[in-house]
């Protein structure tokens, strides 16, 4: 079996969506590229995820071919694959449609950075890109032109949900774990009146000491 502790790794991280109330029934994947081989693992399209197993996850290479494989692949597959060629800093990608964020995302509307956390974590506004059919390349693409200007590492599609981008699966879940938190802090905030904003020379000091001197 190719990349047996990448599906491993993979398979475990997808349970992290459903305990952090990001996902609903099967929606929703993780997929990591493996750096020495360029392989893509993903999840199987239309699995539970309480059934996923490292042995039914796909494997699959920088277009989306097949290269090893028991079930078919996510339905987002070619777009995750888009990304990955276009952002070579990126190991692993999170899609959602997670409840707070997909509500911003139906308007179009940016989440705004408001909160410190949320200049810690993503130097900004989490950024909200246009409409894109599902199955094709076109989702990644949106993606890519919605973060290249951006120092947040996901992003909310319009109507459809969030993307969330890692140098690792593990750094692409915190971020998509974090999007839905802060998203649900500013619908909430939104709720009582206007939430005051943080000049972007304090965001950018946020982000410089989260980045370069927090944690150990």
């Amino acid at each position: 079996m190719l990349l047996p502790e990448l599906r491993r790794m993979v398979c475990e991280l997808h349970a992290a969506l459903p305990k952090n109330n990001l996902v609903a029934w099967t929606s929703g994947n993780i997929s990591a590229r493996d750096p020495e081989t360029g392989l893509v693992v993903i999840k199987p399209s239309g699995v539970k995820f309480e059934d996923l197993t490292p042995e039914n996850m796909v494997v699959v290479d920088l277009d989306g071919k097949i290269v090893e494989a028991s079930h078919k692949a996510s339905s987002d597959t070619a777009s995750h694959c888009y990304i990955y060629r276009h952002m070579p800093h990126v190991n692993g990608i999170v899609h959602t449609h997670s409840r707070y964020a997909t509500a911003f995302a139906t308007l179009a509307r940016d989440i705004p950075c408001v909160t410190t956390a949320m200049g810690d974590e993503f130097g900004g506004p989490i950024p909200c890109g246009g409409f894109a059919l599902i199955g094709g390349e076109e989702i990644g693409q949106v993606v890519v032109e919605t973060l290249k200007d951006s120092r947040s590492p996901s992003c909310i599609l319009q109507s459809h949900g969030v993307f969330a981008t890692g140098a690792s699966p593990e750094k692409a879940v915190k971020a998509a774990i974090m999007t839905e938190d802060n998203a649900a802090i500013v619908w909430t905030a939104l709720q009582i009146g206007t939430p005051l904003t943080i000049s972007q020379p304090d965001i950018d000091k946020l982000y410089d000491r989260y980045q370069n001197v927090y944690g150990q």
